[in-house]
């Protein structure tokens, strides 16, 4: 008989998907690599279990402890789910621009979970960093996963998912493109895909109001670039470790505008129900155009599933409030 043991046995082996209406106009083959096929419904899973078998087997993570991290959701999701079948608890600290379903979901899966303010600076004792980091100091028995400078959150993804993208092209593909948020998911499958052939381009999605584009382009960390904004899961106010630079050979920046309206595209044009960072990560592949010929193949990774974002980015009345659609 094929079974999983548990459900952490069904991560990962995620299908490629060709992209078909919203590309029409790119002379190359775009294939998304769509990982809401995974139990948490998003590509975190397979960091959330690594990072924590990890920390099992170093001891950081003891028998009945209790998992503390800040997320903007999915890796909560997946740490979750983990927890639930290993015997841990979960405090998940998420910021307050996160979506109401997010908070719902880890909710339901038994997390407990705080809510930050958003518009702060990270060093502020307000922020989900270091109100993560306190709630770690002052729980007993617990472990602060900290996933920005974790390095098995982009070693599962050197282990898994460029293996998985390689083996799917038959080692055809030509450019990765990605949201990065962590940068585990760009550094770890950029590393794997370019020890198979340096030649393949690694290119990270960006938002507006965020530091990477620049600090890439010239080494400057510039607090001017740093300004709240709306999409969600990608971006950064700070530079996590895991933002492996030098394997990544551009950023573009995406608004949040068209973020969430690729996001309801991709839905109603190509039957993909997917996460805010799914619509950057297409527009940004169409800002890329230039870059792409018609022998290359384009991988474009998709984190997480539309459900999350039912009461913003697929709420008609939230997207007339901000502006997005008329």
């Amino acid at each position: 008989m094929e079974y999983a043991e548990n459900i952490l046995g069904t991560i990962g082996n995620t299908p490629l998907v060709k992209i078909n209406k919203l590309t029409k106009e790119l002379p190359c083959l775009v294939l998304a690599k769509y990982e809401t096929f995974n139990p948490g419904n998003s590509v975190k899973d397979r960091m959330a279990l690594k990072m924590i078998e990890d920390a099992e087997a170093d001891g950081r993570l003891q028998p009945g402890g209790t998992i503390i991290e800040g997320t903007s959701g999915n890796t909560g999701m997946g740490l979750a789910l983990a927890a639930i079948v290993k015997g841990y608890k979960c405090i998940f600290v998420l910021a307050d621009k996160q979506s109401k379903e997010k908070c719902d979901i880890l909710h339901a899966v038994g997390a407990e979970v705080v809510v930050c303010p958003t518009a702060v600076e990270p060093d502020d004792p307000r922020s989900y960093y270091s109100v993560s980091k306190r709630l770690a100091q002052e729980t007993t028995n617990s472990w602060y996963v900290n996933q920005y400078d974790n390095p098995s959150n982009a070693i599962a993804h050197y282990q898994s998912t460029g293996p998985e993208i390689w083996k799917q092209t038959e080692g055809k593909i030509t450019h990765f493109v990605v949201g990065v948020g962590t940068g585990g998911t760009i550094s770890g499958v950029g590393k794997y895909l370019k020890e198979q052939n340096p030649d393949i381009k690694i290119w990270g999605i960006d938002t507006y109001g965020s530091v990477f584009k620049k600090y890439h382009e010239t080494g400057i960390f510039d607090e001017k670039e740093i300004y709240p904004y709306v999409t969600e899961g990608i971006g950064e106010d700070i530079l996590p470790k895991n933002v492996d630079f030098s394997i990544i050979d551009g950023f573009t920046k995406v608004t949040d505008k068209d973020g969430a309206v690729y996001t309801q595209r991709l839905a109603k044009e190509e039957g993909m129900f997917l996460g805010n960072s799914a619509g950057s990560a297409i527009k940004g592949v169409l800002q890329l155009q230039e870059h792409f010929t018609k022998d290359d193949v384009v991988v474009v990774l998709f984190h997480d599933h539309g459900s999350r974002y039912v009461g913003k980015m697929f709420n008609d009345e939230w997207m007339r409030e901000q502006g997005y659609i008329d």
